[in-house]
């Protein structure tokens, strides 16, 4: 039995081992910085053409936990790795509702993001931290 189980752990390690190697070191769960009065958790994983996304998984303001409308929307939309730990692509901010030119540099636990205009001149960023 133990024979068994290592060569069918031995043959499927090649299929296993390209899908952890292309994990991108911004995936997984971030807590975002309090804007507005309310932060949120934000799940980043793949999205189209290997890109990442980010999606609302849980909100908090200064009561605690509730749940917003926002929740499963995405935030961070198509960021395209660019090398370096640097990102480019759109956010979402929720409480206007608009979408800006996104650009993300990843430092270790912290993401630092920024929303952008006037073709990426202007820019309010804020920082994330990996949430545990």
């Amino acid at each position: 039995m133990k024979k068994t189980l290592l060569a069918l752990t031995l043959a499927l390690a090649p299929s296993l081992a390209p899908s952890l190697a292309l994990a991108d070191p911004v995936h997984g769960m971030w807590k975002t910085q309090v804007d507005d009065g309310s932060y949120a958790l934000v799940e980043m994983g793949s999205c189209s053409g290997g890109k990442t996304c980010g999606w609302i998984r849980r909100t908090f303001d200064d009561s605690g936990e509730y749940q917003s409308e926002n929740i499963g929307k995405v935030l961070v939309i198509n960021m395209e790795n660019v090398g370096g730990g640097a990102y480019k692509g759109s956010v979402w901010r929720p409480a206007n509702d608009k979408i800006y030119i996104g650009k993300m540099e990843l430092a270790g636990n912290t993401l630092s993001l920024s929303g952008c205009i006037v073709g990426g001149l202007l820019c309010k960023a804020q920082s994330w931290t990996r949430a545990q």
